[in-house]
């Protein structure tokens, strides 16, 4: 199958990124959401991002015009059936994605394919809440999505072939770089960073060494753009306590306990940046 239209549900941050991706790379966008307002401001978050690329010279005001031209904003779920793929990019709730997953399934023709770009909830699960279990797919962007490479694309357990290679060629057209992985808690990337960030609050609690110096440390010995902590205090230290518990629940694995001062914090309200407290002040 050749994607030629990719229906997006949900407008947001995740949504309207990839839906900049898609027209950037030619591909025909219908992004739906419940609001017209909230369509309009994901339509000027895109035109917005777009400018950005004009004055730093990696895009002209010509391809910015060709790019929006691809793109409808929708609130009628009947615009989608245009698409040969449709993801969902609602938000991180299992309840809500399956009413949405229901419903365009009950709308969508049999040959299109749906996609969930959830960061942490079972695709089979998603999937088995369709009529389509085979061509149901995980198609985890990373946030921004316009300037990051990676796609993860998560198999079901009834995932076929053809619909894991259709939705690869389409990351690759999107000029990304997807690695392929099995259904499980985090998948790869989550999996292994959140973990990373938890240790890091251990060494931290330990007194093993200040934040700026362990953050210093990762950077300048494993190359990371920014280290563990000040990762945390962006991701979100509710989040980063969530995934954890999600982690040691489904796994029943001690190594996945969340730090005790993680817990501490996020208990007082010091979440990181959107709270302009966490390891660091903002």
């Amino acid at each position: 199958m050749t994607i030629q239209t990719v229906g997006i549900i949900g407008a947001g941050t995740m949504g309207n990124g990839i839906a900049q991706a898609c027209a950037v790379a030619g591909v025909n966008v219908v992004m739906v959401d419940i609001a017209q307002a909230a369509v309009d401001k994901g339509l000027a978050t895109v035109s917005g991002s777009l400018d950005r690329l004009i004055k730093k010279e990696k895009l002209t005001a010509e391809q910015k015009s060709a790019a929006l031209a691809l793109i409808k904003g929708s609130t009628n779920y009947d615009d989608l059936k245009s698409a040969q793929l449709v993801i969902e990019a609602a938000t991180e709730n299992h309840a809500l994605k399956l009413k949405i997953l229901k419903q365009v399934d009950d709308l969508l023709g049999p040959e299109v394919i749906i996609a969930s770009n959830t960061s942490s909830i079972s695709i089979t699960q998603l999937a088995a809440a369709t009529s389509r279990p085979d061509r149901f797919i995980g198609m985890h962007f990373f946030n921004p999505v316009p300037m990051m490479a990676l796609v993860e694309l998560i198999r079901g357990y009834l995932t076929s072939d053809a619909t894991h290679d259709a939705v690869k060629a389409l990351a690759v057209t999107l000029g990304k770089s997807p690695i392929t992985v099995k259904n499980a808690p985090g998948f790869v990337v989550n999996r292994i960073l959140v973990p990373m960030i938890n240790e890091a609050f251990f060494v931290l609690a330990e007194g093993i060494a200040t934040a700026e110096d362990i953050d210093a440390g990762m950077k300048l010995g494993c190359n990371q753009p920014i280290g563990p902590l000040a990762l945390a205090d962006m991701i979100g230290l509710d989040v980063c306590l969530a995934v954890m518990e999600v982690y040691l629940e489904q796994f029943g694995d001690s190594k996945y306990r969340p730090c005790p001062l993680l817990k501490e914090m996020v208990a007082a309200g010091q979440l990181g940046r959107k709270t302009g407290r966490g390891v660091y002040t903002y």
